[in-house]
């Protein structure tokens, strides 16, 4: 069984950087003709897993704009999880989820375990209840080839007092959840391996600022905020640095905004600015 970390960099050799969000916003919806229902985000879904496949290397569902429909987005999203996967996209459930105990591993299983109606390729979660509240998360993961983005510095404004404070051994928050994940992903690869526990770390976000720097095993990280949040294609190996090339680059609105018929044509636009070309 292929780690996550090692998919993850062979499908972004293959397809390049570029990880395309599947945020069915209601007002996106009303421009793509659709209903502000399950059924319509279920159609915008698979419709955007349809111009993404053999385009990029990766899709991230914000769970969120199926989960606001109650019991028929829950199905709508499980449709669009499938159809990404049986696609050959890696498929990143953004479901921000952070507990501590069995309740955090039922969460793992509803998003990792391959016989949930949920299964993604990874998930997005919390560490601010502590790292160690997402080991059974990250053994879940590990067991069955899967990965997780922890949350380590956001762009938002919000975030920047807990994210930036100093914690006892004078590091940032931000810095000691990268510290403590990487020191897993070491114990878990081979030399030269990728990580499979990955890191959210936004487009917008100041390492300096944020107590950060270059961190070994190289790990994948989600890089929100690039395209309408103000992160551009020609800006992620200066923000990124000697980690630039782990980057799974995600733009949602500046994609979707196209609409269904350029959707694809804009797709392939924006991953061809991530080649560099």
């Amino acid at each position: 069984m292929t780690p996550f970390g090692e998919r993850v960099r062979a499908a972004m050799t293959a397809h390049g950087q570029l990880c395309v969000g599947i945020d069915p916003h209601e007002h996106l919806l009303a421009e793509w003709g659709l209903d502000a229902t399950a059924a319509g985000a279920r159609e915008f879904g698979l419709r955007v897993v349809e111009a993404a496949a053999g385009r990029v290397a990766a899709v991230k569902p914000q769970v969120s704009f199926f989960e606001r429909f109650g019991s028929a987005g829950i199905a709508a999203l499980e449709d669009v999880l499938a159809a990404g996967r049986a696609a050959g996209l890696i498929v990143i459930a953004d479901a921000k989820r952070g507990d501590i105990g069995s309740t955090m591993d039922a969460y793992a299983a509803a998003w990792l375990a391959p016989d949930s109606p949920l299964e993604a390729d990874a998930v997005t979660v919390s560490p601010f209840l502590g790292v160690g509240a997402l080991e059974g998360t990250f053994e879940l993961a590990h067991r069955h080839g899967k990965g997780v983005f922890v949350l380590a510095a956001t762009s938002n404004s919000e975030a920047l007092g807990l994210q930036r404070a100093r914690t006892a051994g004078g590091d940032t928050v931000s810095a000691e959840v990268v510290r403590e994940v990487s020191d897993r992903n070491a114990a878990a690869t081979s030399d030269g391996q990728w990580g499979s526990l990955g890191f959210v770390i936004g487009g917008t976000v100041e390492w300096t600022d944020a107590g950060l720097g270059p961190f070994s095993p190289v790990a994948p990280i989600l890089g929100p905020g690039f395209g309408h949040q103000g992160a551009e294609p020609h800006q992620l190996r200066a923000r990124y640095g000697a980690l630039s090339e782990a980057v799974v680059a995600s733009e949602s609105r500046s994609i979707l905004a196209a609409g269904p018929d350029r959707l694809a044509a804009r797709i392939s636009e924006r991953a061809l600015l991530y080649r560099g070309e």
